[in-house]
């Protein structure tokens, strides 16, 4: 409330700038350092990518090789390669080896949640 000499107003002016000033003051104590926010752009640049979000939603229950993600996605298996070499490198698929074949898989359970949390905010 104003008096009519506008003192009242300045402190209420005061007191909600310094609540501002306290808040701005909180967050940049627990923002993280800018590498870290870099890195995380990174991974959701990763994400960015339609061809590879299908092969991780194709990955979302089995593990596949190659060959089978090529024919799922109706794709050549050099393109499926070059994706998968970018999505290892992230550290969001893995593989295993057996024999001449290579299984690829999502690498844990965040990548799972990651991709479940997506389909849940966009079928909102």
């Amino acid at each position: 409330m104003a008096t009519e000499d506008g003192k009242e107003m300045e402190i209420t002016e005061s007191g909600l700038q310094a609540a501002r000033e306290d808040i701005v003051n909180k967050v940049l104590e627990q923002q993280p350092d800018d590498e870290i926010l870099y890195d995380l752009a990174e991974l959701f640049k990763v994400f960015g990518d339609s061809t590879r979000i299908k092969i991780l939603y194709s990955m979302f229950e089995n593990e596949l090789c190659v060959n089978d993600i090529a024919r799922l996605l109706n794709l050549s298996q050099s393109s499926v390669s070059h994706q998968l070499r970018i999505l290892k490198t992230s550290k969001l698929v893995k593989f295993r080896r057996e024999g001449k074949s290579i299984y690829y898989s999502l690498d844990d359970e965040h990548v799972r949640s990651i991709i479940s949390m997506g389909m849940e905010h966009v079928e909102e």
